[in-house]
């Protein structure tokens, strides 16, 4: 079997003929909210804003959901990402059980969305447990007593029930609940749809080349013309061109991603039952999840980014990489063949949280910037959905550029 590199199953399994073609933009247009960036944050943020009674524009400048939304590992998880002993340090207590509730609380928000609008994306719900690596047992172990201790839902695996959950050999591990795997690229465009039956407009192969704030309105130019509104909404991932200043916050990072070919019904007996996830406390760590048709997905490897003429020599080498230790991990699994090896950029915030809300030095602006969590979107779609609508709340200070 060969591999198909550089290539996201999300994208490549869906066909080509249900996808939605929006159009480029041209012309003048006034509206309410236009929002920059059609990945997960940008269709979410577009929908929470038309439900609010806003008439939100959004631009793409490739296709919708097929950035790094698309190209994710599809998991919604409770935690933002960094440990809550990292985020109590340097912010205090308060704040970081703030973060870490907001972010179990946009996980289950994002499942019941998902539901009640009847998107087809393979949502399935599952526990999401956190094995200690060879070298930090007691790491995690302190981890868990941390979280315990500020009230946050967690526990503990002994060794023996790691073992029977993830028929893996661990000195412990911390069980989350509130996860759950999705196809990201058909989450991404049912928010889209639903937005757009809300009144939602959208436009694809639409690059923005200046935004310019103004006393009463912000003035978005676009390759095909201009549009004028009370505030923009920016969900690019990473700080873009137009926004130069804010470059310095974020470090382009590139993570990694491998799909087997589909797993025998002996071999996956010896596995973890399929509503786990799994992820370690390596640096970096990997996480890995079963797909609806019976493949593995892992996820690891993560790296700065990669200059251009290496990028398919990288990609390749990786894939074996992860393939490699994915063996490590379930020895069972011997002779299983990737069939999927992709990578996806993000940018990384110097605290692993998302920045989200205005910046003093963006007047009518607000951004939704940061980090690959899809929790981190959907909280970013109510934040800044709040915010657009003149209703923000003092607790999405923790979220913001002066936290």
């Amino acid at each position: 079997m060969r591999t198909r590199y550089g290539i996201s199953p999300w994208i490549d399994t869906f066909p080509r003929s249900r996808r939605p073609d929006h159009p480029r933009f041209r012309g003048e247009f006034a509206t309410d909210i236009v929002i920059v960036g059609g990945g997960l944050t940008g269709c979410a943020t577009a929908y929470a804003c038309a439900v609010a009674g806003l008439k939100p524009v959004l631009v793409e400048a490739d296709r919708l959901g097929q950035g790094s939304s698309g190209r994710s590992a599809g998991l919604l998880l409770p935690e933002p990402g960094p440990s809550f002993r990292d985020v109590a340090a340097r912010y205090g207590l308060r704040a970081a059980r703030r973060i870490f509730e907001s972010w179990r609380r946009a996980s289950l928000d994002a499942a019941a969305l998902i539901r009640r609008l009847k998107i087809q994306c393979g949502l399935e719900a599952c526990e999401h447990i956190v094995v200690a690596s060879r070298d930090d047992a007691k790491g995690l172990r302190r981890e868990f007593e941390a979280r315990s201790a500020a009230g946050l839902d967690c526990n503990w695996l002994s060794p023996a029930n790691v073992r029977k959950s993830t028929a893996l050999e661990a000195a412990g591990a911390m069980r989350l609940d509130a996860s759950f795997t999705l196809d990201p690229y058909r989450a991404c465009l049912g928010l889209a749809a639903a937005a757009k039956s809300r009144g939602g407009i959208f436009f694809e192969k639409s690059r923005v080349t200046k935004v310019r704030a103004g006393a009463k309105n912000v003035e978005i130019t676009l390759e095909g013309g201009v549009i004028r509104a009370r505030a923009v909404i920016v969900c690019t991932g990473m700080a873009t061109a137009e926004f130069k200043p804010l470059r310095r916050h974020f470090k382009p990072r590139e993570q990694y991603f491998v799909v087997t070919e589909p797993v025998g019904a002996a071999i996956r007996k010896q596995l973890a039952s399929r509503d786990l996830t799994i992820a370690d406390s390596a640096s970096p760590p990997h996480q890995v999840r079963w797909t609806r048709d019976d493949r593995l997905l892992v996820t690891g490897a993560t790296q700065d980014v990669t200059p251009t003429r290496k990028r398919d020599a990288v990609l390749v080498q990786r894939t074996g990489q992860l393939m490699y230790e994915l063996l490590m991990m379930n020895p069972a699994i011997s002779g299983l063949q990737p069939e999927y090896g992709w990578d996806a950029s993000y940018g990384e915030t110097a605290d692993g949280i998302m920045y989200i809300g205005p910046h003093r030095n963006y007047p009518r602006h607000l951004f939704g910037l940061g980090g690959q969590s899809l929790s981190g979107a959907f909280l970013a779609a109510r934040v800044l959905a709040r915010a657009a609508n003149g209703e923000s709340d003092k607790h999405d200070d923790v979220f913001g550029w002066t936290r």
